[in-house]
């Protein structure tokens, strides 16, 4: 049943793509998990197609924002100037948060691509290291900041840290708001950042992932595709509306938690298989 199989997925990778659990070592293990086999569902193409399909949930909530900073971009490079338009700024310092993970991806795709999918062990420390992150960022953020305040050097650091999402268990989410959290954002401001970044990322990731489907290196199966796509973009859409608005009054502890008992899973069941 690969057409059941690819909703699952599409909606698994909707919902922990934003929720700060880390979709890709989802992606990886629940096949494992399940003993599906098919080789384009396991396929790295299919998950960055699927991450497009959450790139379209998350773009139709951030619509307003994408539109806003999309013009104060524009604005800033027709009078050549900034100013203290907090829009103009933002798009620039998007711009900037995106350099880190351009540059990582394009120069260890392959190794991303195939070296965690057979290290379930590895993909657990992750998770672990993932979870020490948010707490970090619990621990010692102060949280009073808005996007507003915003710099380059925040910039710079939370865009290094989406980086390190493109190892499996660390989670673009997690680390983004882990990141904004530790430099003193509010909740929902860390994620809404976060979220605003992994938008050029993402479609980005997808585009060029696509040579590999339409270069005949996979048993393309279109149908199979197109519903992992839509689950997938169902779900994200409900999951950055969940996530924005659960940070608005609750901390991140829940996710650490879940991150634990997820890593304590991994270990148990490499060793009892």
């Amino acid at each position: 049943m690969p057409i059941f199989h690819a909703i699952v997925l599409g909606i698994v990778q909707g919902l922990t793509e934003f929720l700060p659990i880390s979709s890709s070592a989802h992606l990886i293990l629940l096949p494992k998990f399940l003993g599906w086999d098919d080789p384009f569902l396991n396929s790295a193409a299919f998950d960055v197609m699927l991450h497009l399909g959450t790139l379209a949930g998350m773009v139709f909530v951030l619509w307003p924002d994408l539109v806003r900073i999309v013009k104060g971009g524009l604005a800033s490079i027709r009078d050549r100037s900034i100013g203290d338009d907090p829009d103009r700024r933002l798009a620039w310092l998007l711009l900037v948060s995106v350099v880190p993970a351009a540059i990582l991806g394009a120069g260890l795709e392959s190794f991303f691509d195939t070296y965690f999918r057979e290290r379930p062990l590895a993909i657990a420390a992750l998770v672990l290291i993932g979870a020490a992150a948010l707490w970090l960022g619990e621990r010692y953020g102060l949280r009073v900041r808005t996007l507003r305040d915003l710099r380059l050097r925040d910039a710079i650091v939370v865009g290094g840290a989406q980086a390190l999402a493109l190892f499996p268990g660390i989670s673009r989410s997690g680390i983004t708001i882990a990141a904004g959290l530790y430099l003193g954002l509010e909740r929902p401001a860390a994620a809404r950042f976060g979220f605003l970044i992994g938008v050029p990322v993402i479609a980005g990731a997808g585009l060029w992932k696509l040579r590999s489907l339409a270069g005949g290196t996979l048993d393309f199966q279109p149908l199979v595709l197109v519903a992992g796509v839509l689950g997938s973009a169902v779900a994200g859409f409900l999951a950055v509306t969940l996530v924005l608005r659960y940070l608005q009054n609750h901390s991140t502890a829940v996710f650490i938690a879940y991150r634990v008992v997820l890593a304590a899973v991994i270990v148990i069941w490499v060793l009892t298989v």
